[in-house]
């Protein structure tokens, strides 16, 4: 049960709005949500939405969304031919599928802040009822302060429909960037966030984006200002905006957003989250990796899932009368992905009001929909009103299953590079070759694959034309943080290569002082290029970072292709999908985007259809019964195997083995604490002569 978020029960009931009626049994929604003008037309961009409702006591309920303030639809322009950007637009519901625009919170009669430019933005708001007024954080994008920089304003009322009174002070007032820089510059103070202790009832707002990162401070008892002195960084720069907190279970849940929010069909915008028992954290991921590490932890809520939504995130979280725990966000829409084009805005990205349900997994993880993410097609309604139930039934997402490891466009790099790969764009003699006789070593390149920079080297060998899984373990020289060279987007990495302006890639990447893995799209319509971001990389420069692309081919001859990444090889991080139109594409290695480090590739393996049975094992089998789960299987290649592992999340187990004449069964029976152990996926994996592991079969 959510409770941070929900702290604004106990509001006075305040006049209601014209909306549509309250939902009933059966009734179901649809991405994205309908919001109408009263005077016609759609609101059809509602980004970064903010969500409160007014009390159970006192029904109907009615529920207030606050958004960015985008243009609404294409007609949304004044008189001469330019778009509305509207001042914090207001939005309300009675069944939280319906909505209905209900003004903006600053008008000519109740403005925004002096202190704001003129041309400044008001973005990303966040609604709370305290101390009886509706406090309204937003961000000023443009200020009038010496040295400019943006703001946290506040603005109040006792109504949630406003008048919205502006503080002539800022909360949060422009700063350096205090990672980085001198003071001049300006962090990027924006998207606020806050949030109660639960323990000592002190409030603290959470600000940041990409400059400077995610910090937090106290706030005053009235809510009014914020102690410079408290400041506590919550996430390294570079890596996420959009914080978002709420309690669950014991711990303090982060969300936050990464990647770019508005790159029209391209758009790789996802949410994160990590966890802590203290509000100012450290927040860790599942992997135990910190959101403040240079490795830029964080465990994925929701990215694209390859139907039309692409870039869901700056969430809300509300809890609805049934209990169920929902999601609100913005997505963008392949269908219609941008505004009609202007002078001054020819590629603006529209952003509609999308919500599903957050689910949380049996160690306590949030991921929205089960982890099969944004909906595209009806879903049970929520309980907007008390006395309602709701339909949702959670069902969580299953990892894709490897098949048959393919040989033929394998490679263990073992000496040499097999037979099957060729270049385009062949590099230097003495820039690659096999290294310790186990490793392809590829020196990154001062060259790019990037939108109409091709002049990057690509080991390329041909590709299944069934479906497919690909997987490499590779490591990147670049140091741990910073740089003593300029490493800023040195990568290397895994392609899916149609041709230089055609590919999907994947790859661990520095980025300034983080060290990311990215998952990235090329195509020739604008706006060219387009990345998400997955799980943490292994630590540079030693480290291993495993990297996994599975790809399926789709009636419509497109292709999905799903991203996982590992730290260590066995607990494996679910990412976002791309979809695309590559036919017979190639896979491909590439070490690019500067001189002075090498790529160093341990392995190239290529898996069969889902379904099928590794070269490695036969008759595989996993039996559940009341109180175990009993495995066997049977060794069906004998060279070069030592033994095999069985592993209960990162708990490896002993398997039995019973000598038979066609080659040894192997057989195990995990019990209940094993099971428990191993709710995070069971994982086979074979152990070769020269101690190599392979993974054969994940649950």
């Amino acid at each position: 049960m959510v409770t941070v978020a929900l702290t604004l029960l106990i509001i006075p009931l305040l006049s209601q709005p014209t909306t549509h009626a309250q939902a009933v049994a059966g009734a179901t929604y649809t991405n994205p949500l309908p919001i109408a003008i009263p005077t016609g037309g759609q609101v059809e961009s509602c980004p970064d939405p903010s969500i409160v409702h007014t009390p159970a006591a006192a029904p109907p309920v009615t529920w207030y969304a606050y958004c960015t303030g985008d243009p609404f639809n294409d007609n949304d322009k004044d008189s001469s031919g330019n778009y509305n950007f509207h001042k914090i637009p207001i939005v309300s519901s009675t069944d939280l599928v319906h909505w209905t625009y209900q003004g903006d919170a600053f008008t000519s009669n109740n403005p925004p802040p002096a202190y704001a430019a003129p041309d400044s933005g008001f973005f990303a708001p966040d609604i709370h009822y305290f101390n009886n007024l509706y406090y309204l954080y937003y961000a000023v994008t443009k200020t009038t302060f010496a040295g400019g920089g943006s703001a946290i304003g506040l603005a109040t009322s006792s109504s949630p429909t406003g008048p919205f009174i502006a503080d002539p002070k800022p909360v949060v007032e422009p700063t350096p960037n205090p990672l980085c820089c001198d003071a001049t510059s300006r962090r990027d103070t924006i998207d606020p966030a806050v949030v109660t202790d639960d323990v000592t009832g002190t409030k603290y707002i959470f600000y940041g984006s990409y400059f400077g990162g995610i910090s937090a401070r106290q706030l005053s008892t009235d809510g009014t200002t914020s102690d410079p002195a408290t400041t506590t960084q919550i996430t390294i720069d570079n890596r996420y905006e959009a914080p978002f907190i709420v309690k669950h279970g014991g711990f303090y849940y982060l969300f936050a957003s990464a990647t770019n929010c508005c790159n029209g069909p391209l758009t790789g915008y996802s949410v994160f989250a990590g966890r802590s028992t203290n509000v100012l954290g450290p927040y860790l991921d599942r992997e135990g990796v910190s959101m403040l590490d240079t490795r830029a932890g964080g465990t994925p809520v929701i990215s694209m899932n390859g139907n039309r939504f692409v870039g869901p995130g700056h969430n809300a979280v509300y809890t609805d009368f049934s209990g169920q725990d929902y999601f609100l966000y913005h997505a963008v829409d392949l269908n219609k992905p941008y505004f009609a084009p202007t002078t001054a805005f020819p590629t603006l990205t529209r952003r509609p009001l999308m919500q599903d349900p957050l689910d949380w997994d049996s160690q306590g993880w949030p991921t929205v929909r089960g982890g099969y993410w944004a909906s595209d097609t009806p879903q049970p309604a929520p309980a907007a009103q008390p006395g309602q139930t709701n339909a949702y039934t959670p069902s969580f997402a299953a990892d894709d299953a490897l098949g048959t490891l393919l040989p033929a466009y394998s490679d263990e790099f073992n000496g040499s590079i097999g037979s099957q790969w060729s270049w385009v764009r062949q590099p230097a003699a003495g820039t690659y070759g096999t290294e310790d006789g186990s490793t392809f070593r590829f020196n990154t390149q001062d060259a790019d694959l990037y939108e109409t920079k091709n002049t990057a080297s690509v080991l390329v060998e041909n590709a299944p034309t069934t479906d497919y899984t690909v997987e490499t373990k590779l490591r990147v020289t670049f140091p741990a943080s910073g740089c003593t060279l300029n490493c800023r987007f040195v990568q290397g990495g895994l392609l899916i290569y149609g041709d230089d302006d055609h590919y999907i890639k994947l790859d661990h990447f520095a980025d300034y002082d983080t060290r990311q893995t990215e998952f990235a799209k090329e195509f020739t319509t604008t706006p060219l290029y387009g990345n998400t971001v997955v799980g943490p990389p292994a630590p540079a420069p030693d480290g291993y970072t495993y990297l996994r692309i599975v790809v399926k081919h789709q009636p419509n001859s497109t292709e999905t292709y799903r991203a996982y990444t590992s730290d260590d090889g066995i607990h494996w991080v679910r990412g976002g999908v791309w979809t695309h139109t590559l036919g017979n594409a190639r896979i491909g290695l590439v070490s690019m985007g500067g001189p002075g480090y090498q790529t160093n590739f341990d392995y190239v393996h290529v898996y069969g259809p889902a379904g099928t049975t590794s070269a490695y094992v036969a008759h595989f089998v996993a039996q559940r019964g009341q109180h175990a789960i009993t495995f066997g299987w049977r060794m069906a290649m004998r060279r070069g195997v030592l033994g095999f592992d069985l592993y209960a999340g990162a708990h490896r187990l002993n398997a039995h083995t019973i000598a038979v004449h066609n080659g040894p069964i192997y057989h195990y029976t995990a019990r209940a604490g094993e099971t428990e152990i191993g709710s995070r996926g069971f994982t086979l994996r074979v152990l070769l002569a020269g101690g190599q592991h392979i993974t054969v079969w994940t649950r």
